[in-house]
């Protein structure tokens, strides 16, 4: 399906049925873009595999919304480059420098 590899903004939800974690992170991988994603399941190990697994800037746990202030805001690949809003947020419209003498 074009839609299951782009990145749409809108009502859609595509779905595709898989066997194991494995493969179900492999199609959620299988795309250019990767600012967020969305895991049910109340088994932490699995948070924790799947959450790690899957190229995503963002994972929402159960319908936690992942869009606060003071949360990081971006992705992976595609899908942005550095990060807004919270303490992040302030790396990207800052330069940092460093000055290194003797007394």
């Amino acid at each position: 399906m074009r839609v299951w590899t782009e990145e749409v903004f809108g009502p859609v939800l595509p779905i595709i049925t898989f066997e194991t974690e494995e493969e179900a992170m492999a199609l959620a991988n299988d795309t250019i873009y990767g600012l967020g994603s969305y895991l049910y399941t109340s088994n932490s190990d699995r948070i924790n595999k799947i959450s790690n697994g899957i190229k995503t800037g963002m994972v929402s746990v159960n319908g936690i919304n992942y869009i606060l202030p003071c949360n990081p805001f971006g992705g992976y690949k595609s899908s942005g480059f550095g990060r807004e809003h919270g303490k992040y947020g302030f790396n990207e419209v800052t330069q940092i420098k460093l000055v290194a003498k003797n007394k």
